[in-house]
Protein backbone atom coordinates (compact mmCIF):
# COMPACT_ATOMS: atom_id res chain seq x y z
CA UNK A 1 0.00 0.00 0.00
CA UNK A 2 1.32 3.46 -0.89
CA UNK A 3 0.75 4.92 2.58
CA UNK A 4 -0.62 4.10 5.98
CA UNK A 5 -1.75 7.68 6.52
CA UNK A 6 -5.33 7.74 7.89
CA UNK A 7 -8.13 9.40 5.95
CA UNK A 8 -8.10 13.17 6.37
CA UNK A 9 -4.44 13.28 7.44
CA UNK A 10 -1.30 14.02 5.46
CA UNK A 11 2.41 13.51 5.98
CA UNK A 12 3.13 17.10 6.93
CA UNK A 13 4.27 20.22 5.12
CA UNK A 14 6.52 19.59 2.14
CA UNK A 15 9.52 21.56 1.11
CA UNK A 16 9.76 23.66 -2.04
CA UNK A 17 10.42 22.39 -5.53
CA UNK A 18 8.20 19.30 -5.69
CA UNK A 19 5.07 18.51 -7.66
CA UNK A 20 1.89 17.16 -6.12
CA UNK A 21 -0.68 15.54 -8.36
CA UNK A 22 -4.19 15.86 -6.89
CA UNK A 23 -6.73 13.28 -8.07
CA UNK A 24 -10.43 13.65 -7.24
CA UNK A 25 -12.79 10.67 -7.29
CA UNK A 26 -16.40 10.15 -6.23
CA UNK A 27 -17.03 6.62 -7.52
CA UNK A 28 -15.15 3.34 -7.34
CA UNK A 29 -15.39 3.11 -11.14
CA UNK A 30 -13.74 6.53 -11.42
CA UNK A 31 -10.98 5.54 -9.01
CA UNK A 32 -10.39 2.39 -11.09
CA UNK A 33 -10.12 4.56 -14.21
CA UNK A 34 -7.51 6.75 -12.50
CA UNK A 35 -5.59 3.66 -11.36
CA UNK A 36 -5.54 2.33 -14.92
CA UNK A 37 -4.35 5.68 -16.29
CA UNK A 38 -1.52 5.78 -13.73
CA UNK A 39 -0.54 2.18 -14.46
CA UNK A 40 -0.48 2.97 -18.19
CA UNK A 41 1.95 5.83 -17.65
CA UNK A 42 -0.49 8.58 -18.63
CA UNK A 43 0.71 10.66 -15.67
CA UNK A 44 4.31 11.72 -15.35
CA UNK A 45 6.19 10.83 -12.15
CA UNK A 46 5.50 13.23 -9.30
CA UNK A 47 6.82 13.94 -5.81
CA UNK A 48 3.46 13.01 -4.37
CA UNK A 49 0.06 11.75 -5.45
CA UNK A 50 -2.90 12.80 -3.33
CA UNK A 51 -6.34 11.23 -3.72
CA UNK A 52 -9.30 13.41 -2.70
CA UNK A 53 -12.43 11.29 -2.20
CA UNK A 54 -15.83 12.96 -2.56
CA UNK A 55 -19.11 11.47 -1.39
CA UNK A 56 -21.75 13.19 -3.52
CA UNK A 57 -24.73 11.13 -2.35
CA UNK A 58 -27.78 13.17 -1.39
CA UNK A 59 -27.29 11.95 2.19
CA UNK A 60 -23.57 11.15 2.48
CA UNK A 61 -23.97 9.95 6.06
CA UNK A 62 -26.22 7.12 4.82
CA UNK A 63 -24.03 5.91 1.97
CA UNK A 64 -20.43 4.72 2.17
CA UNK A 65 -17.68 6.78 0.62
CA UNK A 66 -15.59 4.98 -1.98
CA UNK A 67 -12.73 4.43 0.48
CA UNK A 68 -15.10 2.20 2.48
CA UNK A 69 -16.21 0.08 -0.48
CA UNK A 70 -14.99 -3.44 -1.31
CA UNK A 71 -12.02 -3.28 -3.64
CA UNK A 72 -10.80 0.20 -2.74
CA UNK A 73 -7.72 -1.12 -0.95
CA UNK A 74 -6.49 -2.57 -4.25
CA UNK A 75 -6.71 0.91 -5.81
CA UNK A 76 -5.34 2.83 -2.81
CA UNK A 77 -1.73 1.75 -3.38
CA UNK A 78 -1.36 4.09 -6.38
CA UNK A 79 -1.62 7.14 -4.11
CA UNK A 80 0.66 8.44 -1.39
CA UNK A 81 -2.02 10.11 0.69
CA UNK A 82 -5.78 10.23 1.02
CA UNK A 83 -8.11 13.02 2.19
CA UNK A 84 -11.87 13.48 2.34
CA UNK A 85 -13.39 16.49 0.61
CA UNK A 86 -16.55 16.08 2.70
CA UNK A 87 -14.55 16.41 5.89
CA UNK A 88 -12.58 19.33 4.46
CA UNK A 89 -15.66 21.46 3.78
CA UNK A 90 -17.98 20.11 6.52
CA UNK A 91 -20.78 20.80 7.26
CA UNK A 92 -21.44 21.78 3.63
CA UNK A 93 -22.49 19.29 0.94
CA UNK A 94 -19.95 18.73 -1.87
CA UNK A 95 -22.51 19.19 -4.62
CA UNK A 96 -23.78 22.51 -3.29
CA UNK A 97 -20.71 24.29 -1.98
CA UNK A 98 -18.19 26.47 -3.79
CA UNK A 99 -15.91 29.19 -2.44
CA UNK A 100 -16.74 32.82 -3.00
CA UNK A 101 -14.41 34.28 -5.61
CA UNK A 102 -12.84 36.63 -3.06
CA UNK A 103 -12.14 33.69 -0.75
CA UNK A 104 -10.29 31.40 -3.17
CA UNK A 105 -6.80 32.63 -2.15
CA UNK A 106 -7.68 31.93 1.49
CA UNK A 107 -8.94 28.46 0.62
CA UNK A 108 -5.82 27.63 -1.35
CA UNK A 109 -3.62 28.63 1.59
CA UNK A 110 -5.85 26.60 3.91
CA UNK A 111 -5.70 23.47 1.72
CA UNK A 112 -1.95 23.79 1.22
CA UNK A 113 -1.56 23.74 4.99
CA UNK A 114 -4.22 21.10 5.75
CA UNK A 115 -3.10 18.76 2.97
CA UNK A 116 0.62 19.29 3.47
CA UNK A 117 1.18 20.74 0.00
CA UNK A 118 3.71 23.32 1.11
CA UNK A 119 5.08 25.25 -1.87
CA UNK A 120 4.69 22.35 -4.31
CA UNK A 121 3.45 23.05 -7.78
CA UNK A 122 0.05 21.42 -8.15
CA UNK A 123 -1.59 19.47 -10.98
CA UNK A 124 -5.29 18.69 -10.61
CA UNK A 125 -7.26 15.82 -12.15
CA UNK A 126 -11.06 15.92 -11.82
CA UNK A 127 -14.25 14.47 -13.25
CA UNK A 128 -17.43 16.40 -14.19
CA UNK A 129 -15.62 19.72 -14.33
CA UNK A 130 -18.88 21.61 -15.00
CA UNK A 131 -20.24 21.04 -11.48
CA UNK A 132 -19.13 20.92 -7.86
CA UNK A 133 -17.09 19.54 -6.23
CA UNK A 134 -14.74 19.40 -9.23
CA UNK A 135 -15.51 23.00 -10.18
CA UNK A 136 -14.85 24.23 -6.64
CA UNK A 137 -11.49 22.47 -6.45
CA UNK A 138 -10.33 23.80 -9.82
CA UNK A 139 -11.35 27.32 -8.76
CA UNK A 140 -9.38 27.08 -5.52
CA UNK A 141 -6.15 25.96 -7.20
CA UNK A 142 -6.07 28.89 -9.59
CA UNK A 143 -3.59 28.45 -12.39
CA UNK A 144 -3.00 24.74 -11.84
CA UNK A 145 -2.99 22.70 -15.07
CA UNK A 146 -6.06 20.46 -15.29
CA UNK A 147 -6.76 16.98 -16.55
CA UNK A 148 -10.36 15.83 -16.86
CA UNK A 149 -11.16 12.13 -16.83
CA UNK A 150 -14.45 10.61 -17.86
CA UNK A 151 -15.53 7.18 -16.65
CA UNK A 152 -18.83 7.04 -18.49
CA UNK A 153 -20.81 7.79 -21.63
CA UNK A 154 -21.34 11.49 -20.88
CA UNK A 155 -17.90 12.29 -22.28
CA UNK A 156 -19.26 11.58 -25.76
CA UNK A 157 -21.79 14.38 -25.36
CA UNK A 158 -21.34 18.15 -25.25
CA UNK A 159 -20.19 20.08 -22.21
CA UNK A 160 -23.44 20.53 -20.30
CA UNK A 161 -22.98 24.26 -19.71
CA UNK A 162 -20.62 27.09 -20.52
CA UNK A 163 -17.39 26.91 -18.56
CA UNK A 164 -15.40 29.95 -17.52
CA UNK A 165 -12.56 30.27 -20.07
CA UNK A 166 -10.15 30.81 -17.16
CA UNK A 167 -10.93 27.21 -16.16
CA UNK A 168 -11.61 25.61 -19.54
CA UNK A 169 -8.42 27.09 -20.94
CA UNK A 170 -6.38 25.29 -18.27
CA UNK A 171 -7.61 21.82 -19.29
CA UNK A 172 -4.79 20.00 -21.04
CA UNK A 173 -6.50 16.73 -21.96
CA UNK A 174 -9.54 14.51 -21.52
CA UNK A 175 -8.87 10.92 -20.46
CA UNK A 176 -11.63 8.45 -21.28
CA UNK A 177 -12.31 4.76 -21.65
CA UNK A 178 -12.84 3.43 -25.17
CA UNK A 179 -16.44 2.40 -24.49
CA UNK A 180 -17.58 3.05 -28.06
CA UNK A 181 -14.64 2.33 -30.37
CA UNK A 182 -14.36 4.89 -33.12
CA UNK A 183 -16.56 7.50 -31.43
CA UNK A 184 -14.72 10.69 -30.41
CA UNK A 185 -15.90 12.61 -27.33
CA UNK A 186 -17.40 16.09 -27.73
CA UNK A 187 -16.73 17.07 -24.13
CA UNK A 188 -14.48 20.15 -23.87
CA UNK A 189 -13.70 20.26 -27.59
CA UNK A 190 -14.82 23.91 -27.51
CA UNK A 191 -11.49 24.57 -25.75
CA UNK A 192 -9.50 22.49 -28.21
CA UNK A 193 -8.98 19.74 -25.62
CA UNK A 194 -7.85 16.50 -27.22
CA UNK A 195 -9.26 13.22 -25.88
CA UNK A 196 -6.83 10.50 -24.85
CA UNK A 197 -7.88 6.88 -24.39
CA UNK A 198 -7.10 5.01 -21.17
CA UNK A 199 -5.84 1.67 -22.55
CA UNK A 200 -8.47 -1.03 -22.28
CA UNK A 201 -5.96 -3.66 -21.18
CA UNK A 202 -4.77 -1.47 -18.31
CA UNK A 203 -8.35 -0.97 -17.19
CA UNK A 204 -9.08 -4.70 -17.44
CA UNK A 205 -6.03 -5.50 -15.30
CA UNK A 206 -7.27 -3.10 -12.63
CA UNK A 207 -10.72 -4.68 -12.71
CA UNK A 208 -9.21 -8.16 -12.58
CA UNK A 209 -7.42 -7.18 -9.37
CA UNK A 210 -10.81 -6.41 -7.80
CA UNK A 211 -12.20 -9.87 -8.51
CA UNK A 212 -11.35 -11.20 -5.05
CA UNK A 213 -13.25 -8.40 -3.30
CA UNK A 214 -16.56 -10.23 -3.58
CA UNK A 215 -15.71 -13.43 -1.72
CA UNK A 216 -19.21 -13.63 -0.30
CA UNK A 217 -20.73 -13.94 -3.78
CA UNK A 218 -21.52 -17.43 -4.97
CA UNK A 219 -20.72 -18.32 -8.54
CA UNK A 220 -23.91 -19.66 -10.16
CA UNK A 221 -23.76 -23.11 -11.70
CA UNK A 222 -25.43 -21.72 -14.83
CA UNK A 223 -24.44 -18.30 -16.29
CA UNK A 224 -27.23 -15.95 -15.17
CA UNK A 225 -28.83 -12.88 -16.69
CA UNK A 226 -27.60 -9.78 -14.86
CA UNK A 227 -30.04 -6.87 -14.48
CA UNK A 228 -28.58 -3.45 -13.71
CA UNK A 229 -30.62 -0.98 -11.68
CA UNK A 230 -29.99 2.76 -12.02
CA UNK A 231 -32.35 4.54 -9.61
CA UNK A 232 -33.77 6.79 -12.32
CA UNK A 233 -36.34 8.19 -9.93
CA UNK A 234 -33.51 10.04 -8.20
CA UNK A 235 -33.00 11.90 -11.47
CA UNK A 236 -36.74 12.73 -11.51
CA UNK A 237 -37.00 11.11 -14.95
CA UNK A 238 -39.27 8.30 -13.76
CA UNK A 239 -41.38 7.93 -10.67
CA UNK A 240 -40.46 5.20 -8.19
CA UNK A 241 -43.44 3.12 -9.38
CA UNK A 242 -42.38 3.51 -13.03
CA UNK A 243 -38.85 2.47 -12.24
CA UNK A 244 -40.14 -0.54 -10.32
CA UNK A 245 -42.14 -1.55 -13.39
CA UNK A 246 -39.04 -1.10 -15.56
CA UNK A 247 -37.05 -3.49 -13.39
CA UNK A 248 -39.93 -5.95 -13.44
CA UNK A 249 -39.97 -5.69 -17.24
CA UNK A 250 -36.26 -6.55 -17.32
CA UNK A 251 -36.77 -9.66 -15.18
CA UNK A 252 -39.75 -10.77 -17.26
CA UNK A 253 -37.79 -10.22 -20.47
CA UNK A 254 -34.85 -12.25 -19.23
CA UNK A 255 -37.18 -15.08 -18.20
CA UNK A 256 -38.90 -14.97 -21.60
CA UNK A 257 -35.51 -15.51 -23.24
CA UNK A 258 -35.10 -18.72 -21.27
CA UNK A 259 -32.88 -17.59 -18.41
CA UNK A 260 -33.60 -19.55 -15.25
CA UNK A 261 -31.40 -17.47 -12.93
CA UNK A 262 -31.52 -13.66 -12.78
CA UNK A 263 -29.12 -11.54 -10.72
CA UNK A 264 -30.28 -8.03 -9.87
CA UNK A 265 -27.67 -5.41 -9.01
CA UNK A 266 -29.55 -2.40 -7.61
CA UNK A 267 -28.23 1.11 -7.51
CA UNK A 268 -26.50 1.64 -4.13
CA UNK A 269 -29.16 4.22 -3.17
CA UNK A 270 -32.14 2.12 -4.24
CA UNK A 271 -34.85 1.39 -1.61
CA UNK A 272 -35.09 -2.23 -0.45
CA UNK A 273 -38.74 -2.53 -1.49
CA UNK A 274 -37.70 -2.90 -5.12
CA UNK A 275 -35.94 -6.16 -4.29
CA UNK A 276 -39.09 -7.61 -2.72
CA UNK A 277 -41.19 -6.65 -5.74
CA UNK A 278 -38.68 -8.32 -8.02
CA UNK A 279 -38.72 -11.44 -5.89
CA UNK A 280 -42.49 -11.69 -6.33
CA UNK A 281 -42.16 -11.25 -10.09
CA UNK A 282 -39.34 -13.79 -10.30
CA UNK A 283 -41.51 -16.38 -8.55
CA UNK A 284 -44.31 -15.76 -11.04
CA UNK A 285 -41.87 -16.12 -13.94
CA UNK A 286 -40.37 -19.29 -12.48
CA UNK A 287 -36.80 -18.00 -12.23
CA UNK A 288 -34.34 -17.92 -9.36
CA UNK A 289 -33.50 -14.37 -8.29
CA UNK A 290 -30.34 -13.22 -6.54
CA UNK A 291 -30.14 -9.63 -5.29
CA UNK A 292 -26.66 -8.18 -4.80
CA UNK A 293 -26.70 -6.06 -1.66
CA UNK A 294 -22.96 -5.29 -1.66
CA UNK A 295 -21.71 -2.10 -3.41
CA UNK A 296 -19.39 -3.96 -5.78
CA UNK A 297 -18.68 -2.89 -9.34
CA UNK A 298 -20.73 -4.54 -12.06
CA UNK A 299 -17.44 -5.48 -13.70
CA UNK A 300 -16.54 -7.58 -10.66
CA UNK A 301 -19.74 -9.52 -11.25
CA UNK A 302 -18.76 -9.99 -14.90
CA UNK A 303 -15.54 -11.62 -13.72
CA UNK A 304 -17.09 -13.72 -10.97
CA UNK A 305 -20.42 -14.76 -12.48
CA UNK A 306 -19.71 -14.78 -16.22
CA UNK A 307 -23.30 -13.67 -17.04
CA UNK A 308 -24.89 -14.88 -20.24
CA UNK A 309 -26.70 -11.54 -20.68
CA UNK A 310 -26.57 -8.06 -19.14
CA UNK A 311 -29.77 -6.00 -19.17
CA UNK A 312 -30.05 -2.32 -18.30
CA UNK A 313 -31.39 1.04 -19.34
CA UNK A 314 -28.46 3.29 -20.19
CA UNK A 315 -25.85 2.24 -17.65
CA UNK A 316 -22.22 2.65 -18.68
CA UNK A 317 -21.78 -0.93 -17.44
CA UNK A 318 -23.78 -2.11 -20.47
CA UNK A 319 -21.03 -0.82 -22.74
CA UNK A 320 -18.19 -2.19 -20.60
CA UNK A 321 -19.89 -5.61 -20.67
CA UNK A 322 -20.02 -5.56 -24.45
CA UNK A 323 -16.80 -3.72 -25.33
CA UNK A 324 -14.47 -5.12 -22.64
CA UNK A 325 -15.94 -8.54 -21.80
CA UNK A 326 -17.76 -9.51 -25.01
CA UNK A 327 -20.94 -10.27 -23.04
CA UNK A 328 -24.29 -9.94 -24.87
CA UNK A 329 -26.31 -6.92 -23.70
CA UNK A 330 -29.90 -5.73 -24.03
CA UNK A 331 -31.65 -2.48 -23.17
CA UNK A 332 -35.06 -1.59 -21.81
CA UNK A 333 -36.75 1.76 -21.18
CA UNK A 334 -34.63 3.99 -23.41
CA UNK A 335 -37.62 4.96 -25.54
CA UNK A 336 -39.42 6.29 -22.46
CA UNK A 337 -36.35 8.18 -21.28
CA UNK A 338 -35.78 9.80 -24.67
CA UNK A 339 -39.30 11.15 -24.41
CA UNK A 340 -39.11 12.15 -20.75
CA UNK A 341 -35.70 13.83 -20.54
CA UNK A 342 -36.23 17.53 -20.01
CA UNK A 343 -35.04 20.02 -20.93
CA UNK A 344 -33.66 18.78 -24.21
CA UNK A 345 -30.21 19.83 -22.97
CA UNK A 346 -30.32 17.23 -20.16
CA UNK A 347 -26.82 15.75 -20.01
CA UNK A 348 -28.18 12.20 -19.86
CA UNK A 349 -29.52 12.54 -23.41
CA UNK A 350 -26.32 11.45 -25.16
CA UNK A 351 -25.77 8.34 -22.98
CA UNK A 352 -29.39 7.30 -23.57
CA UNK A 353 -29.04 7.99 -27.30
CA UNK A 354 -25.85 5.93 -27.56
CA UNK A 355 -27.34 2.92 -25.80
CA UNK A 356 -30.59 3.17 -27.78
CA UNK A 357 -28.71 3.38 -31.07
CA UNK A 358 -26.17 0.61 -30.38
CA UNK A 359 -27.84 -1.92 -28.08
CA UNK A 360 -30.71 -4.18 -29.14
CA UNK A 361 -33.92 -3.98 -27.11
CA UNK A 362 -34.72 -6.80 -24.70
CA UNK A 363 -36.65 -9.43 -26.63
CA UNK A 364 -35.38 -8.25 -30.01
CA UNK A 365 -36.72 -10.33 -32.87
CA UNK A 366 -33.55 -9.91 -34.88
CA UNK A 367 -34.71 -6.80 -36.74
CA UNK A 368 -32.56 -4.35 -34.76
CA UNK A 369 -29.45 -3.02 -36.46
CA UNK A 370 -26.91 -0.77 -34.71
CA UNK A 371 -26.76 2.76 -36.11
CA UNK A 372 -23.72 2.92 -38.38
CA UNK A 373 -23.91 6.73 -38.43
CA UNK A 374 -23.57 7.08 -34.67
CA UNK A 375 -20.87 9.75 -34.90
CA UNK A 376 -23.02 11.92 -37.15
CA UNK A 377 -26.05 11.35 -34.92
CA UNK A 378 -24.16 12.43 -31.79
CA UNK A 379 -22.93 15.60 -33.51
CA UNK A 380 -26.51 16.46 -34.48
CA UNK A 381 -27.85 15.74 -30.99
CA UNK A 382 -24.90 17.57 -29.43
CA UNK A 383 -25.55 20.68 -31.50
CA UNK A 384 -29.27 20.59 -30.70
CA UNK A 385 -28.39 20.35 -27.02
CA UNK A 386 -25.75 23.09 -26.88
CA UNK A 387 -25.87 25.13 -30.07
CA UNK A 388 -24.26 28.20 -28.48
CA UNK A 389 -21.31 26.24 -27.13
CA UNK A 390 -20.75 24.29 -30.38
CA UNK A 391 -21.80 26.56 -33.29
CA UNK A 392 -19.34 24.78 -35.57
CA UNK A 393 -21.46 21.62 -35.44
CA UNK A 394 -24.41 23.25 -37.20
CA UNK A 395 -23.46 22.12 -40.76
CA UNK A 396 -23.05 18.52 -39.54
CA UNK A 397 -26.43 18.70 -37.77
CA UNK A 398 -28.14 20.08 -40.89
CA UNK A 399 -26.66 17.33 -43.07
CA UNK A 400 -27.75 14.58 -40.71
CA UNK A 401 -31.27 15.93 -40.25
CA UNK A 402 -31.70 16.56 -43.97
CA UNK A 403 -30.63 13.06 -44.99
CA UNK A 404 -31.36 10.71 -42.10
CA UNK A 405 -34.42 11.94 -40.22
CA UNK A 406 -36.86 9.04 -40.37
CA UNK A 407 -39.27 7.08 -38.23
CA UNK A 408 -36.51 5.60 -36.08
CA UNK A 409 -34.19 8.62 -35.73
CA UNK A 410 -37.01 11.06 -34.86
CA UNK A 411 -36.90 9.61 -31.32
CA UNK A 412 -33.59 11.42 -30.73
CA UNK A 413 -34.95 14.89 -31.48
CA UNK A 414 -37.79 17.20 -30.47
CA UNK A 415 -39.61 19.10 -33.19
CA UNK A 416 -39.91 22.12 -30.92
CA UNK A 417 -36.15 22.15 -30.37
CA UNK A 418 -35.45 21.88 -34.09
CA UNK A 419 -37.87 24.72 -34.71
CA UNK A 420 -36.19 26.95 -32.14
CA UNK A 421 -32.85 26.38 -33.86
CA UNK A 422 -34.22 26.62 -37.42
CA UNK A 423 -33.01 23.12 -38.28
CA UNK A 424 -34.43 20.64 -40.82
CA UNK A 425 -37.48 18.94 -39.36
CA UNK A 426 -38.76 22.16 -37.83
CA UNK A 427 -42.37 23.30 -38.03
CA UNK A 428 -44.30 24.89 -39.56
CA UNK A 429 -43.06 23.67 -42.93
CA UNK A 430 -44.31 26.78 -44.73
CA UNK A 431 -41.71 28.80 -42.84
CA UNK A 432 -38.81 26.61 -43.93
CA UNK A 433 -37.60 29.19 -46.43
CA UNK A 434 -37.25 31.98 -43.88
CA UNK A 435 -33.57 32.89 -43.30
CA UNK A 436 -32.19 31.10 -40.27
CA UNK A 437 -31.13 34.05 -38.15
CA UNK A 438 -32.19 35.53 -34.83
CA UNK A 439 -34.00 38.52 -36.35
CA UNK A 440 -36.17 36.34 -38.58
CA UNK A 441 -37.07 34.04 -35.71
CA UNK A 442 -38.01 37.04 -33.54
CA UNK A 443 -40.34 38.32 -36.27
CA UNK A 444 -42.00 34.91 -36.57
CA UNK A 445 -42.61 34.78 -32.81
CA UNK A 446 -44.13 38.27 -32.84
CA UNK A 447 -46.42 37.35 -35.75
CA UNK A 448 -47.63 34.26 -33.92
CA UNK A 449 -48.28 36.27 -30.74
CA UNK A 450 -50.23 38.90 -32.71
CA UNK A 451 -52.32 36.19 -34.41
CA UNK A 452 -53.21 34.60 -31.06
CA UNK A 453 -54.20 38.01 -29.67
CA UNK A 454 -56.46 38.70 -32.65
CA UNK A 455 -58.14 35.28 -32.37
CA UNK A 456 -58.89 35.86 -28.70
CA UNK A 457 -60.32 39.31 -29.46
CA UNK A 458 -62.47 38.03 -32.34
CA UNK A 459 -63.58 34.48 -31.53
CA UNK A 460 -65.62 32.71 -34.18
Amino acid sequence: MGSSTPLGATRGTRGPGGTTQIFCASTLYGAATLAAAIDAGLFAPASRRLLVVCNNAASPELHPSIDRMPGFEQLRERFDDLVSWNETIAPFHPSGWAPRSDDTPLWERHLRLAWGLGDDSVEVTVESIQVNPALAITEIFTGAPLTVYADGLMSYGPTRSKIDPLIGGRVRRLLHLDLVPGLKPLLLTEFGVEPEIVPTQAFRRVLDSLGDTADDLETPAVPPALVLGQYLSALTILSEKEEERLHVEMVRGAAALGHTHVVFKPHPAAPAVWSRLLEDEAKKAGVELTVIDSPVLAEVLYERMKPALVVGCFSTALLTANAFYDIPVARAGTDVLLERLAPYQNSNRVPVTIVDALVAPLGDDGSFRPDERLGDLIKAVGYAMQSQVYPGLRPAAERYLSNHLDQRTWRYFKRRRLTALGLPGAVPSQLAGIPRNATARRMVRRARKLRRTMLRANPR
